[in-house]
Order: C-alpha cells, then structure tokens, then sequence
C-alpha cells in the first residue's frame, strides 16, 4: 500500500485576512464558519453567513474538491476537524480566518471523497491531533500536518470505499433532511404558539389573561463566570460551557457534559432548578441567544459567555420561547456582530415575551415536548447508523 504526505498531494491556503467586525454584517460573498466545517465531515452549502469583500480583493476562495480544516480548538483532539467540498459552489465562498483550506493537486488520482472519509478516520484523526500545540487553546501547526502520511490506494480501491462509505452516509444524510423537516415544523408552532410574529404576539396583550413583557420584568438576569477548558473534569461541580450550549444541550437538562472541581473559585455563577441558561456569545446573530432549562436538583456553574435568568414561569415554556423567529428578530437589535457575537444582558432585558396562564403554558409545552420527542427519537437511530458507518470505516480504511 503506497503511503504519501499531505504535502506531496497538495498544498494548504488560509483563511481570510485583513477583516474587521464590519466586515461580517450584510455581506456579498457566503462565508464557510468554523461551526460548518466542525460539525459536517462533507461542507453544509446552505450557507446564510456572508462577509464583505471588496472589488480587486485577494482573498482565497474555496472550490469543489477542497478539504477544509479547523485551525483550533479548546482541546488537541477537536482540533483541525476536515470538512470536504463536495459539490460545485453555485456562489463564491470564503473561508473563516480560523480556518484553512487544502487543494489536491489532482482530484482525479486522489478522491475528494475518498479524503474526506480518511481524514475523519480515527487513525489519522490521531494524527492530525499531534500536530496542536498550545496551553488553553490548540493551533493546528500546518508544517507538522503536512507531513502525516496517509495511505493511498489506487483509484479503483478508492471508489470501491467510497462506494460502501456513501451507502451509509446517504442514508444518515436523508435521515437528517428528516429531522431537518420536522424541526422546521416545530420553529413554525414555536412562533405561531407565541402570537404568530412579533406584531402578532404584541396584540396577545389585548387578549383578557395575557400580558407582554420584558425579560427584564421576569426576574433577575446574571452573568456566568469565567472557567476554562483545563479547569474541566470528569466529575466534581456540574458546569455549563457556552460552546456546549450550541453542539450538545438542546432545550432542557437535568445533567452536564462536564464538570469543575468542588473547592472551584467560590466566585462562580450558579443556575439553579428551573432557571434558564442563555448563551451570550457566538459565530453569528441568527443562533446566538439560545437557552436551556436547568432541571437538575444540583446547582450548576455557568460559563461568563452565558446568562441566567431567574423567573416565575413554566421553564419549558420561557426555553421554547427562545428557539422562536418572534425572539431572535427582537435580539438581532442588540447583538454586536463581528467575528465573535455578543449581547449585553441589558440588551437581553429589552426583550419582550408573551406571558400566559399556566394552564396555557403548560399546553404550549405539551405540544412542543412532542416535537421534541420525534426529533430526538429520530437523532437517535442516527446515532445507531453513525456508529454503523464508523465501524466499517476503520475497517475499510485500515491496510494492514
């Protein structure tokens, strides 16, 4: 089995340079996030972020065949995720400038599917995470990665894997445009539930039991705590970290992905039952906000990048509220854009909620939590085939 370097097959690009906070607000090209290429081993082409580029600007532009790489990551095997571009880009896409990109020299004698599949195989996901170096955050060292050594087959091995590979990967895909399908419904009785659309849900106040206010008028709203992820543990203090909020919480928990050591910093932020978790920071303006209820018995830790909202509602129904259109349009008024989006907890405050009778919480929440049920059964038996697909991966990918 022929073994080559990345370097002998390719050459590597970076990211965008030279852009500033504006630069990311009402765009004219499309922009390939950090988020997209850490969380789809083939490029999600759906894309809504943009950025500026000016007329005569040089800036590298991503085409069908390039494997695109995450420069960095909180932890060395997070770090340089490949997302493969599989199709022809209808529109010109730049990269995020924490990102880079690597061009085959010849897509016809190294397959970018065949890539795409190998380089999120455990062998060389090992790999490639030696090759980051750093204390509190990990940056891929792109002279190191370029001298792994993968094994190429020749061409009709590398379309026999690919062919058994996409088998799976075709199936989990139509399985996620399923639950794509029914989330979208679900965002749909998430706004019509709360009066339709903002205007909508403002008239709800003429309605005899409903009054609108502002999250400020629901209780208190404070600001986690700063922790980082070397002062994360496997078991100790549960702990809510602001990226987890968008890759593994969903509306609700009653316990956390990780944890920080008892004798922490007393100072900390902590959410306790029933109050709402509000992520303050992100990649764009259109996620950024999301909550979960807390439901554990247990107080848990709040990263500084998130809010905590205290109130006297049915926390499913403030949770749901804010994975609605009528909630993130209000938002957008007070989101810094930029790299890095952020809001102030004042910005937070001015928002305005529907607050009806319990009974009628309870309701919403009811037909909500069906959704929610489907969906999450339907992520499940995605779970199952990924595990599948996994499998034959290393086997297949695995010449010895």
């Amino acid at each position: 089995m022929r073994k080559v370097r990345l370097k002998d097959i390719g050459t590597f690009y970076s990211g965008l340079s030279g852009k500033s906070k504006k630069d990311f607000s009402d765009g004219n090209a499309l922009l390939a996030t950090y988020r997209n290429i850490f969380n789809n081993p083939v490029l999600n082409l759906d894309i809504k972020d943009t950025v500026v580029i000016g007329n005569g600007e040089k800036q590298n532009e991503v085409m069908y065949g390039d494997i695109l790489f995450t420069g960095s990551s909180e932890t060395p095997e997070e770090a340089g995720m490949s997302s493969v571009v599989m199709s022809e880009p209808k529109e010109k896409i730049y990269l995020n400038s924490f990102c880079f990109g690597f061009r085959l020299n010849n897509i016809i004698e190294v397959l970018p599917s065949y890539m795409g599949h190998l380089l999120r195989s455990e062998p060389v996901r090992k790999a490639i995470s030696k090759t980051a170096f750093g204390v509190t955050r990990f940056n891929i060292n792109k002279n190191f990665l370029s001298e792994i050594e993968i094994p190429l087959p020749p061409l009709s091995i590398q379309r026999e894997i690919v062919s058994v590979l996409d088998s799976f990967t075709t199936l989990i895909d139509k399985m996620k445009q399923e639950v794509e399908l029914r989330k979208k419904q679900m965002e749909y009785y998430c706004d019509k539930l709360y009066g339709g659309d903002f205007g909508g849900m403002m008239d709800l106040a003429n309605t005899p039991g409903i009054s609108v206010v502002q999250f400020s008028d629901l209780g208190s709203i404070t600001r986690g705590r700063r922790f980082v992820r070397d002062d994360v543990r496997e078991s100790g203090q549960p702990c809510i970290h602001y990226g987890d909020m968008y890759t593994y919480y969903g509306t609700k928990c009653d316990k956390t992905k990780t944890y920080i050591d008892k004798d922490f910093p007393k100072k900390m932020s902590y959410a306790q039952k029933g109050d709402i978790v509000i992520v303050g920071a992100g990649e764009n303006d259109y996620d950024i906000g999301v909550g979960l209820a807390w439901m554990g018995d247990e107080p848990v830790a709040v990263h500084d990048a998130c809010y905590i909202l205290k109130h006297k509602q049915n926390p499913m129904y403030i949770s749901y509220y804010l994975r609605s259109n009528i909630y993130h349009q209000q938002l957008k008024s007070y989101v810094s854009s930029g790299k890095i989006c952020s809001f102030s907890k004042e910005g937070l405050g001015k928002i305005y909620i529907p607050i009806q009778s319990e009974e009628k919480q309870r309701s919403i929440v009811s037909t909500l939590d069906a959704f929610e049920q489907y969906i999450s059964k339907l992520e499940r038996l995605i779970t199952l085939r990924e595990k599948q697909y996994a499998y034959y991966r290393e086997k297949l990918l695995t010449f010895e």
